[in-house]
């Protein structure tokens, strides 16, 4: 029996420095069943010619050249819109996949079975030159990362590396793709996804992550950031998705986790807006 198809969707933008060892690591998996699908968010450095240079031999590889930034959400689901796997990875052409990051994710969530969507592990976090600067466990030990239902852990507080996330088709036909509403994708994707499926951790290295000055990670926690918005946005289909106390209660944390945060970053609007949720919050009865 063959073993199920993995896309892999690696997302570009002004990574040249980086993009040719983000291939290689796909091309390296020792999992042999695997669609790359490249897309290159209108780079204004040389990615395209780096990329090019690292596909021309392989017709298999599927590229994509947008000609305007559409930024993360729209990127990547226009690669998705291509995937045939029955496993989706959002790997970004700065982060690495070890070479039995697919293998493994493949392995843990074939045995865990139709409830679980979610495969997620430990990730060295790399600086822009390759060096290690922390295992993300060191941070987040592993006895404290919760596995299967989920949902209200992901609202009171963070804890997984995004790119060590590998999804189900049945996910990604769940959540329609990224919501392309939003700045960024992990935290909706999480909160959406963990609502109907479960997780599975596995407590090895599977991925690097490389922190780079100036990414929109980086930006996340700067002053106005307009990622605050997007945040706000979750927590509110948090609002939505709860079914009781405990959410509730979670949802509460939350909110005042980032009223602080809003007001530390000056973002005053956002601030408002999430007291206005708060006083939603309080009054939902289950």
């Amino acid at each position: 029996m063959e073993s199920p198809l993995v896309s892999v969707i690696c997302l570009s933008y002004n990574h040249a420095r980086f993009a040719e060892e983000a291939i290689q690591s796909v091309l390296s998996q020792t999992y042999s069943n695997v669609e790359l699908i490249v897309v290159d968010d209108a780079s204004n450095d040389n990615s395209v010619q780096i990329i090019e240079q690292q596909i021309r031999h392989r017709s298999d590889i599927k590229f994509l050249s947008l000609k305007k930034n559409l930024g993360h959400c729209k990127a990547f689901n226009q690669g998705y819109a291509l995937a045939k796997g029955e496993y989706i990875i959002d790997l970004a052409a700065d982060d690495v996949l070890l070479p039995n990051r697919i293998e493994t994710g493949v392995k843990e969530l074939e045995e865990a079975g139709d409830s679980y969507g979610v495969h997620f592990s430990d990730a060295e976090w790399i600086s822009e030159t390759g060096d290690l600067l922390f295992r993300h466990s060191e941070r987040f030990p592993h006895n404290t990362i919760p596995q299967g239902d989920i949902y209200k852990h992901l609202i009171s507080r963070f804890f997984i590396c995004s790119p060590t996330a590998m999804y189900t088709r049945a996910v990604m036909t769940h959540l329609g793709g990224y919501d392309e509403n939003l700045l960024y994708e992990d935290f909706d994707v999480w909160i959406r996804s963990s609502r109907k499926f479960k997780y599975v951790y596995s407590p090895e290295v599977l991925v690097k992550k490389r922190v780079v000055k100036g990414s929109m990670s980086s930006k996340q926690f700067s002053v106005m950031s307009p990622q605050l918005e997007s945040t706000y946005r979750v927590c509110e289909k948090i609002l939505a998705l709860n079914k009781n106390n405990e959410e509730k209660l979670a949802l509460r944390k939350r909110i005042l986790y980032e009223i602080k945060t809003c007001l530390r970053l000056l973002t005053f609007p956002v601030a408002w807006k999430y007291v206005l949720l708060l006083r939603k919050n309080n009054k939902m009865v289950y």
